[in-house]
């Protein structure tokens, strides 16, 4: 609903006492012009002289009666257990088309107040509400027009509420820049039990506690900032307080004896010296809180078409010069989380990559009752708890961007004992999940794609008997593979897959670094169920995608060079540096070694006079499928037409990788057309010439991180600015992305 410039939203709005969130809420209603008239009623003159000088109101009144009669909004801003003494009063002088609201911080009491004043006919305009905001301060003059921005309102309509009403409430709300959640009424009771009530009942509780001892003031005086912020509440109302401890008795009850549950555990911990439990615990709580932190800061991703980050790379004199260490491997990361979490003893990580897709990996082994300590500084220490002793996670296990978390683990998570719902971004939301479903339900899985055509959510039914099957992929899939494979660690017999064409082997690596048998044979890889790991010490190669930006950097800039150090060489995943090759790029591999089980080496790269388009070999597709958004801006850069076939792949990634580069590169002025499988790109480059490729363009990321950092690359050769769009992801992969590019002499600005 659109506020009216000429028309109020209401007429006459009458307040039931003017407190904090009342005189709040009459301060925005007179700012936005939302109504008319503004009346109040409470027992104070004293409250209602001061509100009609600071202009809140026009007209107060100690009678509710008074009040309401003719209003077509009524708040009820008074302490929760006066609202059935106030509904028997004003009940008669209600106009049959008023909205009747309140802010009260319990809704079953209020619902239930009402129901014995209105019988079976609640009024079509009751729709309960609670802005979730205050403050330790009470009274008129502690109001502010600014208090719910920012902040949750929660209304809470019936079945009997009229959604005309409930639609002005959401408007009422938002002109206050809240944000407007509805809720069941049982539901809100619960949750506020929970994050506000039990809270506040701690606070007061410690502060009584403290208080009571002999050393009170040097307690008081000493405080550090840490109990401060936790006892401010404990300034708050008493009256409203205690009101409110008694009208959700049921459910604040029921969150006091789950919190003295959890203190009993963490005194036991404490008492036996039980250093690793207790390291676990910790760790457990301090990443959910920064984990569920960051799913509510990433909620604009779920609203369509919301950008909440955007590069912008000037055009300029470009260098491209340093050496530069990228992050882990994130395919390596996600395995050394998953592995050392069902082997037996402990595993040690170091190389770590800390972005996100990684982090939701380790954060669902938390939730799987794993404890894990780290990450810092790219190392990370996980307590296994072998074959059988993952946990019931207490709610759905959330994926991020990560379809590597979710397809591995719906194989792990089909042989589990207890069942399992798994979620994921808007990005992630969209991708197929059927391909790994199919030969779960062959293995005896009950594994359901939830979402629409076979996307997620992922919901799995534990408590199944699997046995190994003999799966032929029929599209080359490195996750498929593994999914698969890692179900045969429980299933009976043997499990073993055979692949089109080799993609990359970094399950059946790491696999046998932690002690288990896998056995690779030409293009058919098996293994038999049964085996346990071990837990060892993984050392994480830097990542070959995140390398490959630099690398196409690097070669389409005069007078580059780049060295990346210790990148993981991978014989699955080195396809971007033999298309790099092909197409004439000055590319050394140096210092070849293994760590980790895995190959790595230095990569030097230099400025490449001439880039020539090629046909990719189809041999190459499943090594390089990651990196081909950044070649594609190799290849626009090269002189002459390249030519990408059996990559399919590419449109189920994160975005349709084949059309969104295809449609970013041709607003760039590139000629390019996108096929079933592949792209042709006619290429720009002229031997010797490294004037600019590209003109200007707003490019759209879909929030992918890959488009995102292919397009900034692009900017080396740009005639005019590049804006890209969405490209909030990025940290999915490379955190540091944006930091290391400048460095090496782009010009990224990121904006919000």
């Amino acid at each position: 609903m659109v506020v009216s410039e000429t028309q109020p939203l209401f007429h006459k709005v009458a307040f039931i006492g003017l407190g904090l969130i009342g005189s709040s809420l009459a301060r925005v209603i007179q700012a936005e012009g939302l109504a008319t008239q503004v009346v109040a009623s409470t027992r104070s003159a004293k409250t209602l002289q001061d509100a009609k000088a600071l202009g809140l109101i026009q007209a107060g009144y100690a009678s509710a009666i008074d009040a309401v009669q003719d209003a077509d909004l009524v708040v009820l801003a008074l302490p929760v257990q006066a609202t059935e003494k106030v509904l028997v009063q004003i009940k008669p002088y209600l106009k049959a088309d008023a909205i009747l609201t309140d802010v009260g911080s319990t809704k079953g009491n209020v619902v239930a107040a009402a129901q014995r004043i209105f019988g079976d006919s609640l009024p079509v305009g009751f729709v309960p509400g609670h802005p979730i905001a205050g403050s330790e301060h009470t009274g008129v003059h502690a109001g502010k027009v600014d208090l719910f921005a920012h902040h949750k309102v929660i209304l809470t309509p019936l079945p009997s509420s009229a959604p005309w009403a409930v639609e002005k409430l959401i408007t009422l709300w938002q002109a206050a820049k809240a944000e407007v959640i509805c809720m069941d009424v049982q539901k809100h009771d619960e949750v506020l039990a929970h994050t506000s009530h039990l809270p506040h009942l701690m606070a007061f509780n410690l502060v009584e506690q403290l208080a009571n001892r002999e050393d009170n003031l040097d307690i008081f005086r000493y405080a550090a900032g840490g109990f401060r912020d936790f006892s401010r509440i404990a300034a708050s109302d008493p009256q409203m307080w205690h009101d409110i401890f008694f009208a959700n008795k049921t459910a604040i009850l029921k969150a006091v004896d789950g919190f003295e549950q959890q203190l009993a555990i963490i005194r036991g911990l404490i008492e036996k010296e039980d250093s690793q439990a207790l390291m676990g615990l910790l760790g457990h709580a301090q990443a959910a809180r920064q984990h569920f932190n960051h799913m509510l800061a990433q909620k604009p991703l779920m609203e369509k078409d919301k950008v909440t980050q955007q590069f912008t790379i000037q055009p300029q004199q470009h260098r491209f010069q340093g050496t530069f260490t990228v992050p882990g491997d994130k395919s390596v990361s996600h395995r050394s989380i998953m592995f050392g979490a069902i082997a037996e003893g402990t595993t040690h990580v170091t190389g770590f990559l800390e972005g996100e897709d990684a982090l939701a990996t380790l954060q669902a082994f938390r939730d799987m009752g794993v404890s894990i300590e780290g990450p810092k500084n790219g190392e990370v220490t996980i307590h296994g708890v072998g074959m059988q002793g993952l946990k019931a996670p207490a709610s759905a296990l959330y994926m991020g961007n990560s379809g590597t978390s979710m397809r591995l683990l719906s194989g792990m998570l089909s042989a589990q004992k207890f069942d399992t719902v798994m979620t994921g971004d808007a990005s992630l939301s969209k991708r197929p999940m059927e391909r790994i479903a199919k030969p779960l339900r062959l293995m005896g899985a009950q594994i359901q794609t939830t979402g629409e055509r076979g996307t997620p959510p992922v919901s799995i039914t534990g408590s199944q008997v699997l046995k190994g099957i003999q799966y032929d992929l029929p599209m080359a899939s490195a996750q498929v593979k593994s999914g698969i494979l890692l179900a045969g660690l429980w299933a009976e017999g043997e499990t073993s897959v055979t692949e089109p064409e080799p993609t990359r082997d970094h399950t059946e690596r790491m696999l046998r670094a932690f002690g288990y048998e896998v056995k690779t044979e030409g293009n058919r890889i098996s293994l038999q169920g049964g085996g346990k790991l071990v837990g060892t010490d993984i050392q994480v190669p830097s990542d070959i995608s995140s390398a490959a930006f630099f690398m196409v950097g690097a070669a389409i800039c005069e007078n580059a060079d780049v060295t990346l150090e210790a990148v993981g060489i991978n014989p699955t995943r080195t396809g971007v540096i033999e298309i790099l090759k092909a197409m004439g790029a000055d590319l050394e591999v140096l210092n070849e070694r293994i760590a980790g089980g895995e190959p790595i080496a230095d990569i030097r790269i230099r400025a490449t006079r001439t880039l020539k388009g090629i046909h990719i070999p189809e041999d190459q597709v499943p090594l390089a499928i990651d990196e081909f958004p950044a070649l594609f801006i190799a290849a626009a850069c090269a002189e002459g037409e390249t030519v990408l076939t059996g990559a399919a792949e590419l449109r189920v990634k994160e975005s349709d990788r084949i059309q969104v580069m295809a449609d970013g590169l041709q607003a760039m002025g590139i000629q390019c057309t996108p096929t079933e499988d592949g792209i042709i790109i006619q290429g720009q480059g002229k031997s010797g010439d490294w004037s600019p490729i590209f003109k200007g363009a707003q490019i759209e990321s879909h929030h992918d991180h890959r488009i995102a950092m292919s397009f900034s690359i692009a900017g080396l050769r740009a005639a005019e600015a590049i804006a890209i769009v969405g490209t909030e992801t990025v940290a999915t992969s490379f955190p540091t992305f944006t930091e290391l590019a400048n460095q090496a002499g782009l010009s990224i600005e990121v904006s919000e």
